[in-house]
């Protein structure tokens, strides 16, 4: 059994704030080390599962977050960036499972550190006429491979937008957001120990692989009208407003096109991650 583990930090024990996530922040490299942690949490309990190969894809900000040393010798780790398929780089549907470490909810949604891929440039996002972030954009582009998501970590309002997109996915919530900013925390102990049992758990029963039609619409809006104009001059990009473009295909290749597309939006903004 070989199982792919997508890392983010927001959704991580213990972090709460830009400053326990950004490098250079006050407690990031608490933070970091806190990650690594949850994720050795999920190896773990693969390992317990039985999985034969464990590939763990560093998929937060810089994504030079987890360091080599720190991680469980069981896994083998994607590390830097850039990377053609961002948060799935390496997935393919030789996997047999999809595990989520440490992931936020949506933009807009009331939970800790939301947004979705990047801070408050990205207004919404939807998916064939459906808001999405990272959860579910993942979640759809894994089934299009025909690998499912069986387990996610993060804080009750990102468990509960994975429920929400396929209700088989085991869940673990590792905090309570009592604000964007602020959220009660589980006893990292008792946090690890369930997202190990969860992982464990999550892959004695993996479901029958449910690929999702391959044909997709993404739609964006951006927070400037100036990213939205220029990524018109990418064939197939066509705008609905002065700010939200959308664009249909194959959707792994479509998730692939969206990476360019925050990469045109970074080098013409310059606005920090969170708000």
């Amino acid at each position: 059994m070989r199982i792919y583990i997508t890392a983010d930090m927001e959704g991580v024990s213990g972090l709460v704030d830009a400053d326990d996530v950004q490098p250079g922040g006050r407690d990031y490299e608490r933070g970091r080390a806190m990650m690594a942690a949850d994720v050795n949490a999920a190896v773990r309990g693969a390992v317990a599962a039985g999985a034969s190969a464990v590939l763990v894809n560093d998929a937060h900000g810089p994504m030079r977050n987890l360091l080599p040393e720190a991680l469980h010798p069981a896994a083998r780790l994607v590390r830097g960036k850039p990377k053609q398929m961002l948060m799935l780089e390496g997935l393919t549907g030789e996997y047999d499972a999809v595990v989520c470490v440490g992931y936020h909810s949506r933009a807009g949604v009331h939970g800790v550190l939301s947004h979705s891929f990047m801070g408050h440039e990205i207004e919404d996002m939807w998916l064939d006429g459906r808001p999405v972030g990272e959860i579910g954009l993942a979640q759809a582009t894994a089934a299009a491979l025909g690998v499912p998501v069986v387990a996610l970590t993060g804080d009750d309002t990102a468990c509960k937008e994975a429920a929400d997109w396929d209700g088989g996915i085991v869940t673990v919530p590792v905090k309570y957001a009592r604000d964007r900013f602020a959220a009660e925390l589980r006893p990292t102990a008792e946090a690890h120990k369930e997202i190990e049992e969860a992982v464990t758990r999550a892959l004695a029963a993996v479901p029958e692989p449910r690929t999702a039609p391959r044909e997709a619409t993404l739609a964006v809006r951006w927070q400037s009208s100036s990213v939205a104009e220029t990524l018109l001059g990418i064939p197939g990009v066509t705008a609905t407003d002065s700010r939200t473009v959308r664009a249909s295909g194959d959707l792994p290749a479509l998730y692939r096109q969206f990476g360019v597309w925050m990469r045109v939006a970074a080098s013409l903004t310059n606005q920090p991650p969170y708000c």
